[in-house]
């Protein structure tokens, strides 16, 4: 929401360049876990351009694409007989780390990793290839203390972490308001608390925090737990639509297996066509993969309304990551960044037109 915007050099960083600060919308730790499984090659299938393909990715409900189109072998379907090694990973830092030492080639991945992964390589490492995910962000609150969004003043307010996907939007939803908080600290006419998703249902149990802005499956879990949905990010947006899972590629495995690429991104379209087509068989795949990968499925009052508020899609929706990344710059927590030539939506483009769809557009944020 994923949306924080990591920019080029982080004013903020230097002096902490060790934190992770821009985790994704929905970074729950830093560990890789490399599940060591592959996907059944259909028999006397032939390979693409290399025996194998590294696909990274997040084992949560924004990142559904990677999910299901596994589960359901819809990649391995066009890859024929180049094998899939799958990872998942809990924090986008993390696996811009394993993009970069080559130990994943193609990854799903949070806007904020993302630009930051970009700026950093100073435009090297990595491009954005195509979308995956819009929505699924919530302002969930206590409604014995917060009945209205001016209630919000003056309240602790959770989100993921600092300078991530909801940090940034929730500083720049205060701002909007004319509320002053300090970036850095969290603290002015709205307490801004940094807590890691997997204690924000905790926190709120105990009354440390009066709410939270925060990505799915957290916020139906905060429902769950009696909160209140006060607000949707994605009514903050036009046509309700903002990036919150990217594609992404290393340009070196880009440039050597672009037949490659293109059968992940064949395989990405088709499972996004397939979850719209059939979302409840697909929520359903989706919660499978969840209790195979964390021996733990998403209960139905989590998953439900979880479920429903993500748009999966193939368009990156270039623009909004242009607008979050803004925000951030306007947040004071990063300096402008120069985001030319992140995306290459050429072979996403091609598939689209190939199954009669319409082109998808790069914002002029295209490769050089």
């Amino acid at each position: 929401m994923s949306a924080a915007r990591p920019l080029t050099t982080l004013r903020t960083i230097a002096a902490v360049a060790a934190l992770p600060l821009l985790l994704t919308a929905c970074s729950y730790g830093s560990k890789a876990t490399d599940d060591g499984k592959q996907a059944a090659v259909p028999a006397g299938a032939k390979k693409l351009s290399t025996d194998e393909v590294k696909i990274g990715y997040f084992p949560n409900l924004t990142h559904a694409t990677a999910l299901v189109g596994l589960q359901e072998g819809l990649f391995q379907k066009e890859l024929g007989g180049t094998t899939i090694k799958p990872s998942t990973f809990n924090a986008g830092p993390s696996e811009i780390e394993a993009l970069n030492a080559g130990s994943i080639d193609i990854g799903w991945i949070g806007p904020s990793p993302a630009i930051n992964g970009y700026t950093k390589s100073n435009g090297k490492n990595l491009r954005i290839i195509g979308g995956s995910a819009s929505g699924g962000v919530k302002l969930v609150v206590n409604p014995k203390k917060i009945k209205s969004l001016d209630d919000v003043k003056g309240k602790k307010i959770a989100t993921p972490q600092l300078g991530n996907t909801q940090d940034v939007a929730f500083l720049n939803w205060l701002a909007e308001k004319g509320w002053k908080v300090d970036a850095q600290s969290g603290k002015g006419d709205v307490s801004v608390v940094r807590t890691d998703n997997k204690i924000t249902p905790d926190a709120y149990k105990s009354g440390s925090i009066d709410g939270a802005w925060v990505p799915e499956p957290t916020a139906s879990k905060l429902v769950a737990e009696g909160g209140k949905v006060l607000l949707d990010e994605s009514s903050l947006w036009p046509d309700k639509k903002f990036v919150i899972t990217n594609i992404v590629v290393s340009q070196k495995f880009f440039k050597e297996h672009p037949d490659v690429v293109e059968a992940v991104l064949r395989g990405s379209v088709k499972t996004n066509a397939w979850i719209n087509a059939n979302p409840e068989k697909a929520k359903a795949s989706a919660n499978a993969a969840l209790e195979k990968l964390s021996g733990k499925a998403l209960p139905a009052d989590v998953i439900d309304p979880a479920w429903k508020s993500i748009t999966f899609l193939d368009d990156p929706l270039a623009s909004t990551l242009n607008t979050e990344a803004e925000h951030a710059v306007k947040a004071g927590l990063l300096d402008k960044p120069n985001l030319k030539g992140i995306y290459d939506l050429t072979l996403l483009n091609k598939v689209l037109k190939a199954q009669g769809k319409g082109e998808v557009s790069d914002a002029g944020l295209g490769a050089r």
